[in-house]
């Protein structure tokens, strides 16, 4: 039986989606993912693990992509077996999706690429859950045809729909919380990604920037909507390091306390709700 989000979360205030950008090396994936398992264990809050075999959208050509298919798939193999968590990471071309099924129970579709039907296709023909990150020049209504293409694909297990920012003038991204329950009518979860949405998209030297000092406020105010099922939070233990995304990850240090932040917020909600 395919892995299942709603069932894998059920009964926790929301589910976390963790770990870094992309993949250096098994040490520095297995240490955040194992660090990641303890904080979420201790606050009962279900964590699948996220690293990029490859990041095939760098602004620059130029920039780290990452071990690639066999290699990265090895890793994540790995840290599945020794870890227990579920593995989430992107596909960018349909033939990879049977291989990546093999190894994670959630497979991407990235921002640039969520209206490419024969991936999303692909993807849910594998019948693992997709998650769709939300193309940053689309609105909330028009993630209804993308939830479609995986609904209607023969086989397919859940989608996830994942707000990331849509884009605000050159350079810059805007979330608009709106879209949290458009978007939840059409698919199995809303997922908010804390992380990408504060990037700067192309705004440094040949690289995307990012203000990652906005992650605690943007991710209280997504939770507070209550219409947030799972939250997408890139960390690593030393974010400057990091070959990708440097600037808007959060340092490992820092999850814990943002996710009891969280946790609380959403308790107070659920029992606000029950009293009225």
């Amino acid at each position: 039986m395919s892995f299942s989000v709603k069932k894998f979360a059920a009964e926790a205030p929301f589910f976390l989606i963790a770990g870094p950008c992309v993949i250096e090396s098994e040490d520095i994936c297995l240490y955040i993912a194992q660090n990641v398992k303890a904080i979420a264990e201790e606050l009962k809050i279900p964590a699948i693990f996220k690293a990029s075999f490859d990041k095939a959208n760098r602004t620059a050509g130029s920039s780290y992509r990452g071990p690639g298919l066999t290699k990265g798939l090895e890793i994540l193999a790995s840290i599945k077996a020794k870890t227990g968590m579920p593995m989430l990471s992107d596909v960018h071309e349909p033939q990879q999706c049977a291989e990546v099924a093999r190894v994670c129970d959630i497979l991407q579709i990235p921002a640039f690429l969520c209206r490419q039907t024969d991936l999303t296709e692909a993807a849910a023909m594998t019948g693992r859950v997709v998650n769709i990150k939300k193309g940053q020049f689309l609105s909330p209504w028009a993630t209804r045809h993308l939830a479609e293409k995986v609904r209607n694909t023969a086989g397919s297990g859940e989608v996830l729909l994942t707000e990331r920012g849509a884009s605000f003038g050159y350079g810059n991204l805007v979330v608009d919380m709106r879209g949290f329950p458009i978007m939840r009518e059409y698919c199995d979860g809303v997922v908010y990604d804390a992380t990408h949405s504060l990037q700067l998209p192309s705004s440094g030297a040949a690289k995307t920037g990012g203000q990652r000092e906005f992650i605690a406020t943007l991710a209280r105010a997504a939770i507070a909507t209550g219409d947030v099922d799972g939250l997408f939070i890139e960390v690593h233990p030393e974010p400057e390091t990091s070959p990708s995304d440097a600037d808007n990850i959060l340092p490992l240090d820092d999850l814990k306390g943002l996710l009891c932040e969280l946790a609380a917020i959403k308790n107070a909600l659920t029992e606000a709700r029950k009293a009225s």
